[in-house]
């Protein structure tokens, strides 16, 4: 739920935080989409490209043909694919969209690759960084742009921060903290409890907070966690500090078992940014003298259709001849794998197969 922020009186209102650069989705180049695995998140996805930008959805795969051809007519995609090989031996799919579960980013994205199209993967990018490494070496050998579907880098509200980080107006960045918790029912979302899916808390809920303070802080010098696991034996929820060589803290939480404010800040010496929750979608950011007064406030230009964001950097990328986005790089992706794995790994968290 977002929150009434107050509109700020004073003369500085609207003067301090800066306006977002983001280009509009509908101006990017538009590109022929193929959509691996038309579950709920392919839906939110294919209605916001619709929707919001020039993208066209040309084909749909999944493993059952039915489904497939389901998905197509609800969003009127010409080309359903009883299977993924299809879908990415078709010549008119530019880049292939995998919505799947993470057990299987690794290997329809792999697929895709082999077959020539670029890719954009949902996070978690997979299921570990052995996988994450084997997707980026295959790309750059093969030649096409593969990115993580990591869709809060490229909102609007994102884009603030950055530039709010990056002119120094907060003063030296000193702490972090961000949640992602969601009370999840095993039998409504029996994915998020299932080992052999790679279910659990911190690759589908968890990677947010991680991922914004990896882009906040930077590189981690150590990370500090303890979790509790779900009846299954994945991680139901973990907390975590990270560090920075130069003593900034990240305090991080995820969870299975709670609906939490889903709220992020960064403190500095000068000032403070509060992003509302959720701050992984659309969001407001407000920024907060050392005397706990707010200064200034950016309202989002929408609520919904975040995800089309994603899908025009991807088609700018692309269009310019770039195998990477600079917002969400590879090597950033691989390290965020790489903390996860270690998170799994001090809880005692392994999936099936690793």
């Amino acid at each position: 739920m977002t929150q009434d922020w107050p509109v700020i009186a004073d003369e500085a209102a609207g003067t301090v935080l800066p306006v977002p650069r983001t280009p509009s989705p509908r101006e990017a180049p538009a590109l022929n989409w193929g959509v691996v695995a038309p579950g709920w998140i392919a839906a939110q996805f294919v209605e916001a490209l619709q929707e919001h930008t020039a993208q066209k959805v040309v084909a749909v795969g999944s493993r059952d043909a039915g489904r497939a051809r389901a998905f197509a007519d609800r969003f009127a995609v010409p080309k359903a694919y009883g299977s993924y090989a299809e879908l990415v031996e078709d010549g008119d799919v530019d880049i292939v969209y995998v919505a799947s579960p993470h057990s299987g980013h690794f290997e329809q994205a792999m697929q895709a690759i082999e077959a020539g199209r670029h890719v954009l993967v949902e996070k978690a990018f997979t299921r570990n960084a052995r996988e994450a490494e084997q997707l980026i070496e295959a790309a750059r050998k093969r030649g096409v742009f593969l990115m993580e579907a990591m869709w809060t880098r490229f909102l609007p509200h994102i884009d603030v921060v950055r530039q709010v980080l990056d002119s120094g107006l907060l003063g030296e960045v000193h702490t972090v903290t961000a949640d992602h918790g969601q009370q999840m029912d095993p039998d409504l979302t029996p994915r998020l409890f299932a080992p052999e899916l790679a279910g659990g808390a911190l690759l589908d809920l968890g990677v947010y907070p991680v991922s914004f303070a990896s882009m906040v802080l930077g590189p981690f010098a150590s990370v500090t966690a303890v979790g509790t696991k779900a009846f299954t034996g994945v991680d139901g929820q973990a907390s975590m500090v990270v560090t920075t060589g130069s003593g900034a803290h990240g305090v991080l939480n995820t969870t299975l078992f709670a609906r939490t404010p889903t709220t992020a800040s960064i403190s500095g010496t000068h000032a403070r940014l509060e992003i509302e929750g959720p701050f992984y979608g659309p969001a407001g950011v407000r920024l907060v003298g050392l005397d706990n007064e707010p200064i200034d406030v950016f309202v989002p230009p929408r609520r919904v259709g975040g995800l089309c964001y994603q899908a025009a950097e991807a088609a700018r990328c692309i269009s310019a001849g770039r195998l990477e986005s600079d917002l969400m790089p590879l090597a950033e992706t691989l390290r965020v794998m790489q903390v996860l794995d270690g998170v799994r790994h001090d809880l005692g968290v392994a999936f099936p197969g690793e």
